[in-house]
């Protein structure tokens, strides 16, 4: 009997404890997801890489990429209590070294350094679950416009001076899970994406057999973005 005594005791203690504990649970930004549309603005990080395809087999660029940032707003539209279509312009910077294996000699025709800075213009849709309590899961996935203001395009000079040219105008897709956790003063919005280019960027050089862009079948970017975005 004690224990049984004991028992209903430690059970009575628990379920009144998780009966206290629910109560206890403030739910921040309850009107907030009712909003047909609502700003933002976003900080983060970016390591981009390149997909690289070649026409011979013998040919080889080894791509060292380096830590970026990335920068801009957020103008969120409510299509459906679970569908959001974003609109996320902003400034992504980064730094690759690109190493062409199959040149001889020196790092002055062998190593190219390509900074890059994009205006990217993303059009997503974001897909969320049913709140839970203070947060609420999300995946999105769409396509963005890319600007590269340090494309070189129209430099007349390629790698034979030294000069690694890519296009100014690209497109990529864009995938990505996030969540958003709902604070006494804003949302705060973690995410992480993968970003891939659809079209080729490279500018070939001149001579259609140069041993920097002849090989090259296809060369567009790739990378993982994470984003702190805050509403």
């Amino acid at each position: 009997m004690k224990k049984q005594i004991s028992l209903l005791i430690i059970t009575t203690f628990f379920l009144t404890t998780l009966s206290a504990q629910k109560r206890e649970v403030v739910e921040y930004k309850q009107s907030w997801d009712k909003q047909k549309v609502f700003w933002g603005f976003y900080l983060g990080l970016n390591k981009k890489d390149y997909k690289i395809t070649y026409k011979t087999a013998n040919s080889f660029i080894s791509v060292t990429p380096s830590i970026g940032f990335n920068v801009g707003l957020i103008g969120d539209l409510r299509l459906h209590k679970n569908i959001n279509l974003r609109l996320e312009p902003g400034l992504s910077s980064n730094t690759k070294t690109l190493a062409f294996t199959a040149i001889s000699g020196g790092e002055k025709d062998s190593i190219r350094d390509v900074n890059a800075t994009y205006l990217r213009i993303p059009l997503l849709l974001k897909f969320s679950a049913n709140r839970l309590h203070n947060m609420r899961p999300y995946v999105l996935a769409g396509l963005s416009y890319d600007y590269n203001f340090s494309s070189n395009q129209d430099n007349p000079d390629d790698n034979y001076n030294g000069e690694f040219r890519m296009k100014k105008n690209n497109f990529s897709y864009e995938l990505g899970i996030g969540v958003d956790l709902y604070l006494p003063y804003f949302i705060f919005s973690p995410s992480i994406r993968g970003v891939f280019a659809i079209n080729d960027e490279l500018v070939r050089d001149n001579d259609p057999n140069s041993p920097w862009t002849g090989a090259v079948d296809y060369f567009g970017t790739r990378g993982v973005f994470i984003k702190f975005s805050f509403h």
